[in-house]
């Protein structure tokens, strides 16, 4: 698994595919807890509901990107928005990731940019209104929040 900080040139490569100056990237690290997730920070809320990706682009990684909520602007419904690409499964974006937001959480915690316990926002640019609940406990991170069945079934092989 990686950690640190990402290199520039992929840093570079993955601000060209979200379409954004690499400038306005507050931070970016390597957040893998199994996935291999590449993360980074942009300034607020608005700047990650704002990305329109190139998926093509960007198609062999697993992307997260953070921004913080202005409580003023924003209401205080959750204290982060977060957005995940990830072309290299198949996903052009998911609406809500437990690997990710866990990841996320080890990385803003650890540096003193989260608290211990917060609820982050994603699938808002899908239309969906995902609520994950964050809670550091000792040394470990608890991911947590509310599921909806969509397909419920049986497959015989």
């Amino acid at each position: 698994m990686r950690s640190g900080p990402v290199d520039e040139a992929l840093e570079t490569r993955i601000a060209d595919g979200l379409r954004i100056e690499r400038g306005s990237i507050l931070d970016a690290q390597w957040a893998d807890n199994g996935p291999g997730w590449v993360a980074l920070q942009l300034g607020s809320r608005a700047d990650v509901l704002a990305l329109e990706p190139d998926y093509a682009a960007l198609e062999d990684l697993k992307i997260g990107v953070v921004g913080a909520w202005d409580a003023g602007k924003d209401g205080n419904d959750a204290q982060f928005e977060v957005r995940a690409f990830a072309m290299g499964a198949g996903v052009k974006e998911d609406p809500v990731t437990g690997s990710l937001n866990a990841a996320l959480a080890q990385w803003l915690i650890r540096s003193g940019r989260a608290p211990t316990s917060y609820v982050a926002s994603q699938g808002t640019a899908l239309g969906r209104a995902g609520r994950v609940h964050v809670d550091q406990v000792e040394n470990d991170i608890w991911i947590g929040g509310e599921t909806v069945t969509l397909i419920t079934g049986t497959l015989s092989i």
